[in-house]
């Protein structure tokens, strides 16, 4: 079977099932008593050996084969779990997922795994009972020198299961040759012959190939069939010279049930990747609750496909296509007016208008996505860190486009860094200033109208603005006398301006700041906004807004001399006209009241340099936009109306424009740049 075409499901399933490894440890780590927990734990590896093994990964099998031993003594309460034990299997996580990744990248998945499976076989060898010792310090044995054979396919685990019911015995036998043993490969040869006097080899470790090229150490094992006892099939192989030891070790009635499970455990996988289908685990799925709806559980999962995201890519392409076309119909429609043309263009409106919302539902993801692999670096970090912290994550189920998840993740985990290392106290201090000397850092998400919120708080140290007023008067991001003016809202978000963070900042300020003026570039670039409110000794809050998608928008055209642009709903509250005799002059800036503000007035003719064809009139068409609580208002010579737009990039020539973060093709074939309102409000 060509196993290539499923590599990227392999990859995709694998990421998962390490992922809830991860979650269901930092679950046993507060709960270790709970042995549904390590079930499920131990579910995983098992389904993920099972994958590895089929898709030829041996490294990765064997290493989640003695993952899965340890875990499988805890469930059965043979070792006792402790942090200690805890800590390897994270180890032994941390090293599948290097190896995933290493496949992902293109390698061959391989590492040197050898410390961590000493651990685990050490930890595995304190399970021994007064009834089975012996036989378990033989199996202990044999694991150290070898890996146990676990990938048998479908027609060798017929073979096992129908020997076996004929009466034939099965075993595993290793083989040890001597440290001086010079031609390993005729050795091999010889343990084959000798074997085969007597029954059936079914397979070996390393495969026969290796074993002919010489490509392993000096121990090997083979899975054997034969009426032969134990004993004399040991004696027959020991009179190979060069042999140094040789252990033979009944199949129990046990593995070969086991491997029966095995078997249709792989079947389902194999049934699930040549459908291109996520796998269900056999034991998840076999799940009956109260209201029985095992059924539906199975009816579900046939229902689920999994889509590479750059055909979606190719798909969401195509419909923006549609989209332009679609208003060109609508200006021609208008120009002509026909009626049976206008009534045809509007049903097509309608079903485009439902196609795009399945196609950009098709892109959502759930932030989780990326929310959870933060449990796991928080946990480690507070240990790095000495710190007692408590991480707390709300609405991972809100749903974000692709595009926007992929961008997301740095930023985020820039800022958990900086609460962490910046943000929550130590113990000592926590206790010092009547706190719980755990910190909680709580990660929420929630929609809101066409954007989605992101917000990081935590109950730490929050901001010393006094110094970070001083630090940014230093550097000359703002004047002495205009630092007096700031809010404390101002002057918590000097931190994210650019130059701010050095290395010499990092000791003197006692908040936060190290490097987060990428943070907020990268979120401006993908049409979000930041907002920080701290309260200094209380905690911070950091607030991310971000669109819902960045291929399709609505905006507002509006038309400025003969030019036409458009400013995205998203970022505006109301429209309205303005006559020239309620504009105002307040600190030399030319100024609106606006429902009992002073908002500052900005004209785009001058800020884009528009040439001047018509004169003015008397009155001014205002826009009015918000970032965050800031207003301002956008001055254009008229409106347009509301429209549908596809966002284009303008490539790396003119990536550099200011306000400007895209561009679009109207119904008349015109092209309207896009106006972005966060790089005019300051």
């Amino acid at each position: 079977m060509e196993m290539n075409q499923y590599l990227e499901v392999f990859i995709e399933e694998s990421k998962e099932h390490i992922q809830a490894c991860n979650e269901h440890l930092l679950e046993l780590e507060k709960e270790p008593g709970n042995l549904q927990i390590v079930n499920e734990i131990f579910r995983s590896a098992h389904t993920l050996k099972g994958m590895s093994a089929t898709m030829g990964y041996e490294d990765l099998a064997s290493l989640t084969h003695q993952m899965e031993n340890v875990l499988d003594a805890i469930r059965n309460q043979k070792i006792a779990f402790s942090p200690v034990i805890l800590d390897v299997i994270f180890l032994a996580v941390d090293d599948l997922e290097a190896m995933v990744e290493s496949i992902a990248s293109g390698g061959d998945g391989k590492k040197n795994v050898e410390a961590v499976v000493k651990q685990l076989i050490a930890i595995e060898k304190n399970e021994s009972t007064e009834t089975d010792s012996a036989l378990q310090e033989t199996a202990a044995a044999i694991v150290e020198v070898i890996k146990p054979i676990t990938n048998y396919d479908e027609f060798e685990t017929t073979i096992l299961q129908q020997s076996s019911e004929q009466g034939f015995n099965t075993y595993e036998v290793s083989v040890h040759l001597k440290q001086d043993c010079l031609l390993k490969a005729a050795r091999v040869f010889m343990v084959f012959e000798s074997l085969e006097s007597l029954g059936e080899v079914i397979k070996s470790n390393p495969p026969v190939e290796e074993l002919e090229e010489e490509k392993f150490d000096l121990q090997f094992m083979v899975t054997f069939i034969s009426k032969e006892d134990g004993e004399t099939i040991k004696s027959k192989v020991m009179n190979v010279s060069e042999v140094e030891k040789v252990d033979v070790i009944p199949f129990s009635s046990y593995s070969l049930s086991t491997l029966k499970t095995h078997e249709k455990e792989e079947k389902v996988t194999k049934q699930k990747q040549e459908e291109n289908l996520p796998e269900v685990n056999e034991m998840e799925a076999g799940k009956e609750d109260d209201d029985g709806k095992q059924g539906t559980m199975a009816k579900q999962a046939s229902k689920t496909i999994r889509v590479n995201i750059e055909r979606l890519d190719i798909l969401m392409n195509l419909f923006e296509e549609l989209v332009i076309d679609r208003g060109r119909l609508e200006q021609i429609s208008q120009d002509l007016k026909n009626q049976e043309l206008h009534e045809t263009v509007e049903k097509m409106s309608r079903i485009t208008g439902d196609l795009q919302n399945i196609i950009l539902n098709m892109r959502m993801v759930p932030v989780e996505t990326v929310f959870n692999r933060f449990p796991r670096m928080v946990r480690q970090l507070a240990r790095d860190l000495n710190k007692k912290i408590n991480l707390e994550i709300i609405g991972a189920d809100t749903e974000l486009d692709r595009t926007v998840i992929d961008e997301i993740g740095d930023p985020l985990v820039h800022l958990i860094r900086n609460a962490l290392d910046h943000g929550i106290e130590t113990p000592e201090v926590r206790r010092a200033n009547n706190k719980n000397e755990e910190g909680t850092v709580v990660l929420r998400a929630y929609h809101s109208g066409n954007h989605v919120f992101i917000e990081l708080e935590d109950d730490g140290a929050g901001i010393n603005k006094k110094r970070v007023l001083e630090r940014a008067v230093d550097k000359g991001l703002v004047s002495k006398e205009a630092g007096n003016s700031l809010t404390d809202s101002q002057i918590a978000e000097l931190i994210l301006a650019s130059g701010f963070s050095t290395a010499e900042k990092i000791s003197d300020i006692s908040g936060r700041g190290v490097g987060l003026d990428v943070v907020k570039s990268k979120i401006e670039s993908i049409g979000g906004t930041i907002t920080i409110d701290s309260q200094e000794g209380k905690g911070s809050l950091f607030s991310i807004q971000l669109p819902l998608t960045l291929s399709i928008i609505s905006v507002m055209l509006v038309e400025i001399q003969e030019e036409k642009y458009a400013i995205p709903l998203s970022s505006i509250i109301e429209t309205a006209i303005v006559s020239k005799e309620d504009i105002l002059q307040a600190h030399n800036q030319t100024v609106i009241d606006f429902r009992g503000k002073v908002v500052p007035l900005l004209f785009l003719k001058d800020i884009f340099e528009v040439p001047i064809m018509n004169e003015e009139d008397e009155f001014y068409s205002i826009v009015i936009v918000r970032k965050g609580e800031k207003l301002a208002g956008l001055v254009v010579d008229s409106f347009i109306g509301q429209q549908e737009v596809v966002l284009k990039s303008l490539g790396s020539y003119l990536s550099n424009a200011f306000a400007i973060s895209g561009a679009t093709i109207l119904g008349d074939g015109q092209v309207a740049l896009i106006v972005d309102c966060n790089a005019l409000i300051k």
